[in-house]
Parts: structure tokens; sequence; C-alpha cells
């Protein structure tokens, strides 16, 4: 029988050096995974937002200054071994001693131990206060925005009450007939106040999320509306909310502060930045230092704050990057 042709064999050998770039180059590209995880699959925001993260100065230094704050909130022992509340008045509004490397105040306490002590009350008052904000506002601000109705208008209308609301005249109205001298009077009407803002956000989010795609399919699928809420809408929805209840904690730090300032707030013999301010302003001609130590530590940890809320905001917001 007729010898059949047969097929040009590809040979590496008859192509020379290009064929076998050629070849590399096809195998290099078989094995290469596509841009995400590990296994090949697409990053989510929440990993996209980390990695973000990790890479961002701002957000390495603030989180290690808040880092440090807690702690030391936690253990003030670790760093200091005075009491707070131990004075001698012998040593009123002196300066920097052996011991004592930020001086004395009017009372002759330790400056150094009061305002270490002193990031107690405010990283509490700040991280209870966003903790409640954010809980509260968002369950109200998301059914509002996911039923509508006159449950939405409702909470439209209290909102707009609450926000003609100065914060500043309504903690001298509201915490000065509490005679509780704890953080919770504080961290109560920080979230009576603070709500609304959270609410309007999170029932933003919630109207946008509810009309995606993704979300009319799984109704079409037959989830029921808690399935849909938790499932589908949250996961989506809660980022805008994570940024600006984050910023807000160092707002509500300050506002802390203010309100102590003021006599209204944390009240002796707590240990407070705000009360020690406050105690520090008639005399900071002759002892500034005991004004000045408890002040920088305030705008350190609101500094702090709000730089770690601006980098979770860019992290979070796909239009910033």
């Amino acid at each position: 029988m007729p010898e059949q042709p047969r097929e040009p064999e590809r040979a590496i050998a008859g192509t020379g050096m290009g064929g076998a770039m050629d070849l590399a180059a096809s195998e290099a590209t078989t094995l290469e995974r596509p841009p995400g995880g590990p296994e090949g699959k697409p990053r989510s925001l929440w990993s996209d937002a980390w990695r973000d993260l990790r890479r961002n100065p701002v957000f390495l230094l603030s989180a290690l200054v808040i880092c440090f704050l807690v702690l030391i909130a936690i253990r003030p022992s670790l760093i200091t071994s005075g009491n707070p509340l131990t004075c001698d008045l012998a040593r009123a509004q002196d300066g920097s001693a052996p011991g004592h490397p930020f001086g004395f105040d009017g009372q002759g306490c330790d400056v150094y131990t009061r305002t270490v002590y002193g990031a107690r009350a405010s990283v509490t008052v700040g991280v209870c206060a966003t903790l409640g904000v954010a809980l509260f506002g968002s369950v109200l601000g998301g059914l509002a925005g996911y039923y509508g109705g006159a449950g939405d208008a409702v909470l439209s209308r209290a909102t707009d009450v609450f926000f003609a609301i100065p914060v500043v005249l309504g903690g001298l109205v509201l915490l000065s007939v509490v005679p509780s001298s704890t953080v919770w009077p504080v961290v109560g009407f920080i979230v009576l106040l603070g709500w609304p803002q959270i609410a309007r956000i999170a029932r933003g989010s919630v109207i946008t999320a509810k009309q995606l795609d993704y979300v009319q399919a799984a109704r079409a699928l037959g989830a029921s509306n808690s399935r849909i809420l938790l499932r589908h809408i949250t996961p989506n929805a809660v980022a805008p909310v994570i940024v600006v209840a984050t910023i807000a904690l160092g707002t509500y730090i300050a506002l802390e502060a203010t309100l102590s300032y003021l006599g209204v707030g944390l009240k002796p013999p707590s240990v407070s930045w705000g009360i020690d301010i406050s105690a520090a302003s008639p005399y900071v001609r002759n002892a500034p230092h005991a004004l000045l130590w408890p002040a920088g530590a305030l705008a350190i940890t609101v500094l702090a704050f709000i730089m770690l809320g601006d980098a979770v905001r860019d992290a979070l917001d796909p239009k910033l990057r």
C-alpha cells in the first residue's frame, strides 16, 4: 500500500532558538496564576483592603499608637508605679524631678501618672460609644432602608430632630443632672446623639445594595428577608459604617474631654485628660507643664484615631483607588 503522508512534526530543533523561547513562554503562561489569592481566586473587598492597609505607613503608625494606648489603658501599671490620686501639696506646681518626668500639678499630683491613667477613661468612652452608636444606628438605618414605608419616614424625621440638637449644649443640659462620676453616662449621651449619622449612612448603603442584581436574584429564588439582610446586604453595606465609626471614635474622645473640661462629663475622683486640663488652666503661666502633657496626649490620641479612619476609608472606598 502506498505510504500515507505524515503531518510535519513540531520539533524544537526545526524552529531553532526562537521556537525554544516560544515554548518556554507558553509554559510560563500556563503555570502563571491569575491575579488574586494563593489559589488563583479573585480577592474580596476585605482582603484587598487589608493588603492595602498593610502597605500604608499612615495606618501602621496610627495602629501602633492606638495599640500602645489600649495597652496602657488596660494595664497602666506597666509603665508607671504611682497612684494618680496620691498628691503632695508641698510639691504643687513643681517642675520635672527624678521619678516625676512631667512634674506636678496644682494639687501636687504626679502629672505623668495622671496622664497615663487618663488614657483609660478616654479609650473606654471612645470605644464603648463607637460600638453603641454603630450597632444602634446600623440596625435602625438598615431596617428602615430595607423595608421603607412609614418606618423609614419616621426615622428620617427623627434624625432631623437629633441633628438639630447642639452636641455640647445637649451635654450641658443632660449630664448636669446626672450625679454619677463614671464613664457610662457620657457613653449613653454620645450614643443618644451620635446614632443618627450612622443610621443615615447605613440606610443609604442598604438602599443601594438591595437594588443590585445578586439581591434581586436571591429574592427571586425565594430567600427570606432575614437571609437577604444577613447574607447578602450586610457584608456589602457595612464598609461605609466602619469608615465613619472609625473616624468618629476620635471625635468622641475629644467630646468626652470637652464635657469633662466643662464639668459635666467625668467628675473627680475620676482621672481624665479633660479634668486635668480644666484644673491646670487657671495657673497655666506658672506651671504650663500641667496643661501641656494631658493636652498633648489628648491631641495625639484623637489624631491617631482620625488617621486610622482616613486609612480605612482609602482602603475600603474603591472610588479612591
